[in-house]
């Protein structure tokens, strides 16, 4: 069986045309409701941690399971969480095995504070689910302890995340959304993981860089890849790894790496030696989602805009080049991660309204 294919509009505004207008208004100006989460943190086995926000029913940011108003906990000030997690919160989950849960993965240096994070946990928290929201490493507003980071294929770390929340809530149906860099890594583990193994209803994709090595090229080498998105990915980036230089000298050559200024350069120079790929090409070609997307077992959404500026229209995959448990959605608009829909000034709506009914009917 092939992929079934939906080539339906997201409803863009006619004030908001083009590509990237749409992706940078949605992630700038586009309205959505701020909301605070409750983080647990998690040790791994190479002795790092994972932190992870919740959200949900019998999880309240601001006081505690016996209605003891909390106060905020001065480190997580510059995140979206407001609070650590206490053993009684566990206990207040709901535990009925109809409850509904989703896992949200995000996409590169991104957070529980992005704009895509936060209208999706709201949008699912307000109907009732539980939402959890994993950091990669390095991400969730504390340096992570090891001279490692993270990087699009790595499915390892991923099946970590998901076997942790799914403990947290063993009963609850859950979902997984990856959202573009975190996309590819879900869908590489769908398609590289038994689905007997793989605690999930259903998953979805969204704004993913299936073809890492076009998408990469894309962002290298074309003007507002370099200029525009490849700049603001790398400003966080590069004083991430030069904080890690300091802690472990030798790990990268500094001066050669101060002077990079594309992604290209940046996975030639740290993430691909680092995670144990030769160079770029090597880690976007060994890392790419699109190879085992005929492998998914799952009922899984795949959302592409085909407008998207970092995913070239001509590397999206077709009917045949997927299972028959994939939906291909590819919308003429939506920017990356944008999805804008009603009147001015806009709100993020559509997208995790358009997850939810893949959830609810695979459709």
């Amino acid at each position: 069986m092939t992929a079934t294919f939906d080539s339906s509009n997201c409803d863009t505004p006619f004030w908001l045309p083009g590509s990237h207008l749409q992706t940078l208004y949605g992630a700038t100006l586009a309205r959505y409701h701020a909301i605070k989460f409750v983080r647990d943190r998690i040790e791994t086995s190479d002795g790092d941690f994972i932190d992870i926000d919740w959200a949900g029913p019998g999880l309240f940011p601001h006081k505690s399971a016996d209605n003891t108003q909390l106060r905020a906990d001065a480190e997580l000030a510059n995140t979206a969480a407001r609070r650590w997690a206490q053993p009684q919160d566990w206990l207040n989950l709901p535990t009925d095995p109809q409850t509904q849960a989703v896992v949200l993965f995000h996409g590169l240096e991104g957070s529980s504070a992005s704009h895509y994070a936060q209208a999706i946990t709201q949008y699912f928290r307000a109907r009732g689910w539980v939402v959890a929201v994993p950091h990669l490493r390095g991400c969730s507003g504390f340096t992570n302890r090891m001279a490692r980071a993270y990087h699009s294929g790595d499915t390892e770390d991923l099946s970590f995340m998901l076997k942790s929340v799914v403990a947290r809530l063993p009963s609850a149906r859950w979902h997984a959304i990856g959202v573009s860099l975190g996309g590819n890594t879900l869908l590489r583990y769908l398609g590289t993981t038994s689905a007997s193994e793989i605690p999930l209803v259903a998953a979805a994709g969204v704004s993913t860089p299936l073809d890492l090595v076009a998408c990469g090229n894309q962002l290298s080498d074309s003007f507002a890849g370099r200029q525009l998105y490849g700049r603001y990915f790398l400003a966080t980036m590069k004083r991430k790894v030069l904080e890690k230089a300091k802690r472990f000298p030798g790990l990268i050559d500094v001066l050669r790496f101060s002077h990079i200024k594309t992604l290209r350069e940046f996975d030639d120079i740290y993430t691909a030696p680092m995670h144990g790929f030769r160079n770029a090409l090597d880690y976007w070609t060994r890392a790419s989602s699109l190879p085992v997307l005929k492998d998914i077992a799952i009922p899984t959404l795949v959302l592409n805009a085909r407008n998207d500026p970092f995913v070239p229209d001509a590397s999206l995959p077709g009917p045949l080049d997927c299972s028959g448990a994939v939906l291909l959605h590819q919308p003429a608009d939506g920017g990356h991660v944008g999805f804008v829909s009603g009147g001015f000034p806009g709100h993020l709506n559509w997208l995790p309204g358009r997850l939810a009914r893949y959830f609810e009917t695979y459709q």
